[in-house]
């Protein structure tokens, strides 16, 4: 979880892949209407971001009733975003990719292809409220990826089964 542009898809597959996990990108369960928004610069709102948070649950949810764990890259920007991610599981955690705006600003300018512009960067960093008391693992989103996967697993005790 993190802002936009802060690592989340990068770290989220390569954790994955090293766990050999199911991923799956956020920015895929946004309906065309949300999408369209933010290509337009206008910040979603928790209306909007209901629906998007139901159908990451409920991929969650039939992900583990397959058998199967998972890796998921998404914003989570808020507490009652994560809380309706997680549905009540207690095995859902969250890594929290953490930078400054400035930082953050750098990447996005430099990013292309991307529907999310940077004029929506302050918007996210308004509605962010970090998981400080929630049990996630925080990273610095400045890390290398690769550090960030082994930080991860083994803040949250995972075994990889991919060794890098």
């Amino acid at each position: 979880m993190g802002v936009s542009g802060s690592g989340k898809s990068t770290v989220g597959r390569a954790l994955a892949e090293r766990l050999g996990w199911r991923f799956a990108e956020g920015d895929e369960f946004h309906s065309a209407a949300s999408i369209a928004k933010m290509r337009a610069g206008v910040a979603l709102t928790d209306e909007d971001r209901w629906p998007w948070l139901d159908a990451i649950a409920a991929w969650i949810r039939s992900t583990r009733a397959d058998g199967e764990r998972c890796v998921v890259a998404c914003s989570a920007l808020k507490r009652a975003y994560r809380e309706r991610i997680a549905a009540g599981r207690d095995d859902v955690r969250f890594v929290h990719l953490a930078a400054d705006h400035d930082t953050i600003a750098a990447r996005l300018a430099r990013r292309t292809g991307h529907y999310m512009p940077l004029s929506l960067l302050r918007s996210q960093f308004d509605t962010l409220e970090a998981p400080l008391d929630e049990g996630a693992f925080v990273a610095s989103a400045d890390e290398a990826p690769d550090r960030i996967v082994s930080d991860v697993l083994a803040a949250l005790g995972l075994q990889a089964c991919r060794p890098r």
